[in-house]
């Protein structure tokens, strides 16, 4: 789901990175607000907000809303810059991005409980989730040439309800593909609030280490690539047949 690009591939390829990364990245918005009151996978809320408290004259708070739309915006410059280091056909160029992600999780995990509802607090707290979000969300939208969106909804409805009205229109050309591509913007959005739900209930009783979850999610997803990649070649060098 993760190392096949361009014409390699697949609507199946599509909906396995959906369902395990959206399931993510809806878990982490919902615990992230319910953690630090932020809203952690997009920028479109901070931008009112940061307008907002300019409006009010509140610059200390501008500050940090504008730090958290930078962080987002550095996570996916960073992923973009290292799957292009790497090479995009590489076949792990998406580890590094992955794995930072999963050691950000690992600390807002362990070391949430400190939090002490402090301005500099929620800064470091939810500017991190923010960063990793950024690097999900550049990654997944490289790796599926920009069909899948994980951290947020707003352009998924948007297309969805565009090719909603295609498909009843009777000119329509090509209706199988718009119908798939119709499954997968719903299977995005089901996903996305299958994680939402799970993580505003289980963040009620576990707190912080609630992210342990989404971080494990991370964790199949990437082994479950690499193990695949790996029973393969072991199958075409010791196939008697080959």
């Amino acid at each position: 789901m993760l190392r096949h690009l361009g014409t390699k591939r697949t609507y199946a390829h599509n909906v396995k990175l959906a369902s395990l990364l959206c399931i993510t990245a809806g878990f982490v918005n919902a615990a992230g607000f319910l953690g630090f009151a932020v809203l952690t996978t997009n920028v479109t809320g901070h931008a009112a907000l940061f307008a907002e408290r300019i409006a009010m004259q509140d610059w200390k708070t501008a500050r940090v809303v504008a730090l958290w739309m930078f962080l987002f915006l550095a996570g996916a410059f960073i992923s973009s810059v290292i799957v292009s280091f790497i090479g995009r056909n590489q076949r792990f160029s998406y580890v590094i991005p992955i794995l930072i992600e999963i050691a950000i999780l690992l600390g807002v995990a362990v070391f949430g409980y400190k939090y002490d509802q402090s301005l500099v607090g929620k800064e470091i707290f939810a500017g991190s989730l923010l960063f990793a979000m950024g690097l999900q969300n550049s990654l997944v939208s490289i790796v599926s040439g920009s069909v899948v969106r994980t951290t947020h909804l707003t352009g998924t409805f948007t297309d969805l309800g565009i090719e909603l009205g295609q498909v009843i229109q009777k000119n329509t050309v090509d209706k199988a593909a718009l119908k798939t591509r119709i499954k997968l913007r719903s299977a995005i959005i089901f996903f996305f609030m299958c994680g939402a739900l799970s993580g505003a209930y289980l963040f009620r009783y576990l707190s912080f280490h609630a992210f342990f979850i989404p971080l494990a999610i991370l964790v199949f997803t990437l082994l479950s690539d690499v193990y695949r990649i790996k029973i393969k070649r072991y199958y075409i060098h010791h196939n008697p047949f080959n």
